[in-house]
């Protein structure tokens, strides 16, 4: 079965102009005329000017027209197709929960574990081929910052923006974010799914255990990446005065810890793993690697067609064009005017 098409079809838009070419010709040769008149008897002014042609110019003028249009069809790219394949995508579904609360300003992991998160996150999202990808960010609630995709540019772009301001409502919500996960995956039954919940662990809005044991119903395997230090620092915020640490009501600096202990929970509980972050390795890799083994489910198939360029027909076709017109003058040369190789009405 063959396929044709334009690669960059755009430049179609362009052949729209000759109309507009012809017109503007036809009006200058009738004003040309019209002055060649004016100045006496016309068949004694062709007499006297034996060179001038009313051919040659029209048909340089069809040359350049045709030129044009194969210069425009040769950037157009046209494409035949040789053959249709279809090909289906076998992957896993996984959704990144991160944690963007201002805990995870802190700079015990350098520059700090938020961009330190964001920054592995990317390197993930380019390891990926066949497996779909969504992206939660929560704080002290949870939003669906990138919905379940293989559009893996967009993921990539909409990750760069990621920021604690665009939470309203601070604090540590990891159940709240594990209760969207599991309304976020495509619906379906048999599906391997997965989920990776990126945290300092801090949790101080509402049960994630409870929320992780239905995830395990579903068939989800959550895992978690515990980001930061148990010994605990303070949380840097940016002043008018320069930079600042963040307090609490009562004026006392804040101190965020990690939280081992709840997200080794949330993995066990629906047979995931825990990786604690360090500033050389986040552990999403060894958290794929695991992801990996899940049994491949058939996310989508699409059609492929591999299609061969034409373009070199209309590019040799234009230099043919050019090229005659070059060669043609537009007034005869006496030598040859006995030649009527012009001699047509017009």
């Amino acid at each position: 079965m063959q396929l044709f098409r334009f690669a960059n079809q755009e430049y179609l838009n362009f052949l729209f102009l000759l109309p507009f070419f012809v017109l503007i010709y036809i009006l200058n040769e009738a004003r040309r005329k019209k002055a060649f008149e004016k100045l006496g008897n016309s068949e004694l002014l062709n007499r006297l000017t034996p060179e001038r042609s009313r051919t040659r110019p029209v048909v340089k003028f069809i040359l350049e027209l045709l030129a044009f249009s194969s210069i425009l069809i040769m950037m157009a790219r046209p494409q035949f197709g040789s053959k249709i394949e279809e090909v289906k995508k076998q992957g896993v579904e996984v959704i990144i929960a991160l944690d963007v609360s201002n805990s995870m300003l802190a700079e015990d992991i350098q520059p700090n574990r938020l961009e330190r998160a964001k920054q592995a996150i990317s390197r993930l999202v380019d390891n990926l081929s066949n497996d779909k990808i969504g992206l939660i960010v929560f704080a002290g609630d949870a939003y669906t910052q990138i919905p379940v995709t293989s559009d893996y540019v967009s993921a990539k772009m909409f990750l760069s923006s990621i920021s604690p301001d665009m939470v309203p409502k601070q604090g540590t919500a990891i159940g709240a974010a594990i209760n969207l996960g599991i309304r976020s995956f495509s619906p379906g039954e048999g599906k391997s799914r997965a989920m990776i919940i990126i945290t300092d662990g801090e949790n101080h809005e509402d049960d994630p255990i409870t929320a992780a044991s239905e995830a395990s119903k579903a068939g989800i395997v959550i895992h978690t990446v515990g980001i930061g230090s148990p010994e605990g620092v303070p949380v840097p915020v940016k002043t008018s005065g320069g930079t600042d640490y963040l307090k609490d009501r009562d004026g006392n600096t804040v101190i965020t810890k990690l939280n081992e202990d709840i997200l080794k929970k949330i993995a066990l509980s629906t047979e995931g793993k825990y990786v604690r972050a360090s500033n050389t390795n986040i552990g999403l890799d060894i958290i794929y690697d695991e992801i990996k083994k899940m049994k491949k489910e058939e996310l989508e198939s699409k059609m492929y067609t591999e299609y061969n360029d034409q373009f070199q027909v209309f590019a040799a076709m234009s230099l043919i064009f050019i090229m005659l017109e070059f060669l043609i003058m537009e007034r005869k040369n006496r030598k040859l005017a006995n030649i009527k190789l012009f001699r047509f009405r017009i």
